[in-house]
């Protein structure tokens, strides 16, 4: 669908304009666009019997029986080569989530269909089990929540996170972990016995202290004050854990930069990193629509200064510059974003390494040197 199409959304059929979908409570956007590889578009027709519908707000949970659990990657721009993520799709609903696109590999829609078509890898601890057991594996960390959240709600029903993280403790394997969700407290018990063999690392993702932005821009996720406080709470745990701002979006939350880091360090951070907006394919038109239904006077603000940071585009896909942008605003926050953490004095990556050392398959011998 062409994204200025999609922006505008307005139909006229028969005389009558048809106006895009309302704003839901408790949803990122109530739009769901075609995915790309759909081969069939729909298009709306009116009958006569136009009227007003509510879209359904309910989750479905579909299950797959996952072959291999453990995706790699090659990106110098991440601090990791292999991750795990449990779930497809993120009841979380940010609107600006880079995970989005994805869905449309299973013929669903990046939009509405992302945060209430969710797909659960039941089966996900059984293949890691039999995959780190594999004769040439060879150990480094992996990450839980690189596309999509470990810890969103369904995780309360479904346990996959925690499965997982059985698993790795069993065979003494580092993970690090990327959450929005408080849910995170309830596998202290595991994390804290990983962390005192130097085996796991926790970043809270936090984006805002405003609770009213927070509500639109990320509406199923934790509240900033329990985020604050599951970062207390894991590091008198003896958790290693950092605050990740991310994204900074121009005009939105930037200038919360500062604040984000102060609160997060006070609550007890020991590491800090940020990411600038990202805006892939199908994100670019969903959060042109959010910026029209929510912040309307200032989005042509917003969108400018992103192009700016982008090269003229809403997006940059290069290795190096997709993470930070470039330009101006780029290099302002760059700059800012340095001297608070050195004000702030938090450590560096390298200070929370962890240890590969320890990896044993159970039943296995650790080595002698």
């Amino acid at each position: 669908m062409d994204a200025r199409f999609f922006v505008l959304y307005i139909n006229t059929v028969q005389g009558r304009t048809m106006l895009p979908p309302t704003p839901q409570k408790g949803r990122g956007t109530a739009h769901n666009p075609h995915n790309r590889f759909a081969p069939n578009h729909s298009v709306v027709e009116d009958d006569g019997w136009y009227q007003e519908v509510p879209i359904s707000q309910g989750i479905e949970v579909r299950i797959e029986t996952a072959k291999t659990v453990i995706s790699r990657n090659t990106s110098p721009d991440l601090p990791f080569d292999r991750s795990i993520n449990p779930y497809r799709g993120c009841e979380h609903g940010c609107i600006y989530c880079y995970a989005r696109p994805s869905h449309a590999y299973w013929d669903l829609s990046p939009g509405l269909d992302f945060e209430t078509k969710l797909i659960a890898k039941t089966n996900a601890a059984e293949v890691l089990e039999q995959q780190l057991s594999k004769p040439g594996y060879v150990c480094a960390p992996i990450n839980l929540g690189s596309n999509t959240d470990p810890y969103q709600p369904i995780e309360r029903d479904h346990l996959l996170t925690r499965r997982l993280l059985e698993v790795l403790l069993r065979f003494r394997h580092p993970v690090t972990i990327v959450t929005k969700g408080s849910l995170v407290l309830r596998d202290l018990d595991l994390l804290a016995e990983m962390a005192s063999q130097r085996l796991a690392r926790v970043m809270i993702s936090l984006t805002t202290l405003d609770d009213d932005l927070k509500r639109v821009l990320e509406p199923r996720a934790a509240s900033p004050k329990a985020r604050l406080r599951a970062i207390r709470v894991l590091r008198e745990a003896g958790v290693p854990v950092g605050v990740l701002c991310s994204p900074m979006i121009p005009m939105i939350n930037d200038s919360e930069l500062e604040r984000l880091l102060e609160a997060a360090k006070e609550a007890g951070a020991q590491s800090a990193a940020y990411m600038m907006l990202r805006l892939p394919l199908e994100v670019a038109p969903l959060f042109e629509q959010w910026l029209q239904d929510h912040y309307p006077q200032r989005a042509a603000h917003v969108l400018s200064l992103i192009r700016q940071s982008r090269g003229g585009e809403l997006y940059d896909s290069r290795f190096g510059k997709r993470m930070r942008g470039e330009g101006i605003f780029a290099e302002l926050l760059a700059q800012r974003f340095a001297k608070a953490a050195r004000k702030l004095a938090f450590e560096g990556r390298e200070a929370q390494a962890l240890d590969c050392s320890r990896f044993c398959p159970p039943g296995g011998q650790l080595a002698l040197f």
